[in-house]
């Protein structure tokens, strides 16, 4: 696509816009790659789960029951995968409000992340409802209680979406071509940025708070009035490594669409998140560490449960804790993206020990997420995938914006 200045209803090879988008639908490169092979099958798998999950209903695909109504389907695809897309107004807030200018490059990137992150998680929710048609209850206000923590984020859900589209909707207008939409929408992105941010804040505790009805439920070695907080913090360095991680991969995998400035400032900008990382993880471990103490917790150490905490704390919180401060001092870079992936595995671990190993766990029959469910999570991810690089290939995301837009900066 060249940079000249279209007409509205014009891409930049002159076709209309329809015309256009349905050549943008044509694929692209190889097929036969390694990914492909892999969730292709996966994909077609899990489709056909979730149209017997709709035909026949929740038990038909899952072990969920009325004591244990939220599964893997709550605990990994919405409350961990919201965690990961942290990142989103981490990044935005310290380019647009802190003013750091280094962290420019990874903004588009981070912000699709994020949205496609709270699109098919919020899909995802879909499946466990019981009435997915109820849905829409908070929004045109039937049968709903405004006090209710879900209701709160439910909206912040929405909302948070809204405002990540707008933040990378310039990306979408210099696809398209669109000159007067795009400089429209990008004055637009300081207030979807502040608004945005105020919003993850919200619903990052609030999907925390949302357990704090559970108390009886819980372990108290992850139970505490303290959750909200919790969730808050871990989402700071849950979605920085994120970035991290999905980084490295887009370096390797889009390398041709990223420029050589880019590409030299992707070292620092790794090395810069390490620091954050290893601030916000010591925040949170000595945030952890008072509510241990404070709820006087140390009888439950020597038991099964106790021991699976102190992997969770030490193996994943203080030992890439350690390695990020480590690698940070020294700049090494794979010391950086191996703490990186250590983090995000503890995230998970976190995130499952509170909605589902540590759920419900002195019940004679215990919640063991089925087959089933296991593929239709691992088809949210594999599409959320495939709809990024799709993206990636198509819009000035990693790459250079065009020079029409790149002046009006």
């Amino acid at each position: 696509m060249n940079d000249q200045i279209l007409p509205i209803g014009k891409d930049n090879d002159g076709k209309s816009i329809p015309k256009f988008l349905w050549s943008e639908l044509k694929p692209r490169g190889k097929w036969l790659t390694p990914f492909n092979i892999i969730s292709i099958p996966v994909i077609c798998i899990g489709l056909v789960i979730i149209v017997i999950r709709f035909w026949k209903g929740l038990g038909a695909v899952t072990n969920l029951s009325q004591e244990v109504p939220w599964g893997l389907w709550i605990g990994f695809d919405v409350v961990t995968g919201v965690a990961f897309a942290g990142g989103a107004y981490v990044v935005t807030f310290m380019v647009y409000i802190l003013n750091q200018q280094k962290y420019h490059s990874i903004v588009r990137v981070t912000v699709l992340n994020g949205f496609l992150a709270y699109v098919f998680y919020a899909g995802a929710l879909l499946l466990d409802l019981g009435r997915p048609w109820n849905v829409i209850n908070p929004i045109i206000g039937n049968n709903f209680g405004t006090s209710s923590v879900l209701f709160l984020v439910a909206w912040h859900f929405m909302l948070y979406m809204i405002a990540e589209l707008i933040e990378f909707s310039p990306a979408i207008a210099e696809w398209l071509g669109a000159r007067g939409a795009r400089k429209i929408l990008s004055g637009l992105t300081i207030g979807a940025v502040i608004f945005g941010i105020t919003l993850s804040t919200l619903h990052q505790s609030g999907l925390g708070a949302l357990y704090l009805m559970a108390k009886d439920k819980i372990h108290p070695l992850w139970y505490s009035e303290f959750i909200p907080i919790l969730f808050l913090a871990s989402s700071v360095f849950a979605g920085l490594s994120m970035v991290i991680f999905e980084g490295t991969i887009s370096h390797k995998v889009f390398f041709d669409q990223i420029s050589e400035k880019n590409h030299k400032a992707q070292e620092g900008i790794v090395h810069g998140l390490a620091k954050i990382c290893a601030g916000a993880m010591f925040a949170y471990f000595f945030l952890q560490l008072l509510v241990f103490i404070h709820d006087k917790n140390w009888q439950y150490l020597n038991t099964p449960m106790g021991y699976w905490f102190l992997m969770e704390m030490i193996g994943f919180v203080i030992l890439p804790m350690m390695l990020y401060f480590y690698s940070y001092r020294t700049n090494n870079q794979l010391l950086i993206r191996i703490a990186a992936i250590l983090t995000m595995l503890g995230v998970i671990l976190n995130r499952l020990n509170v909605t589902v190993i540590g759920f419900r766990w002195d019940a004679a029959v215990r919640y063991v997420p089925t087959i089933m469910e296991i593929v239709v999570t691992m088809t949210v991810i594999f599409i959320e995938i495939w709809v990024f690089r799709w993206i990636i290939n198509r819009m000035p995301v990693l790459r250079e914006s065009p020079e029409w837009a790149k002046k009006e900066n």
